[in-house]
């Protein structure tokens, strides 16, 4: 069974930094990639952030550059360092685990950028 547990969400003003971290629960985390997703109110999911098992990682238009997605697979941890958050970064932030079978999810953590 696969849970999937981010923290690290918060209120910042513009310009700060935060860093989510997500936990997973289960064996083999280190063959799977992992990915981040934001939700904004009233917006789609959109896929933020993305870490293959070989450490190969891609970014959204919008957040390259500024946030970077790591992984320790020593601690089953996946994490998603944000620097010069904007206002619209404001969102709830998820991690995912795509397999063959079906996608994990979190429970979300919310990041509000806000003066």
């Amino acid at each position: 069974h696969v849970q999937l547990v981010e923290s690290g969400g918060g209120l910042v003003q513009p310009g700060g930094s935060l860093r989510l971290s997500c936990v997973a629960s289960g064996s083999l985390f280190s063959i799977y990639a992992m990915n981040w997703y934001r939700q904004a109110p009233g917006k789609q999911r959109e896929l933020v952030a993305t870490i293959s098992s070989a450490r190969n990682t891609n970014y959204a238009d919008s957040v390259r550059g500024r946030f970077t997605i790591s992984r320790d697979n020593g601690k089953d941890t996946v994490y998603l360092q944000m620097n010069s958050l904007k206002p619209e970064d404001t969102a709830v932030y998820y991690c995912n685990r795509p397999t063959a079978t079906r996608d994990y999810w979190g429970q979300g953590t919310q990041v509000t950028v806000s003066s």
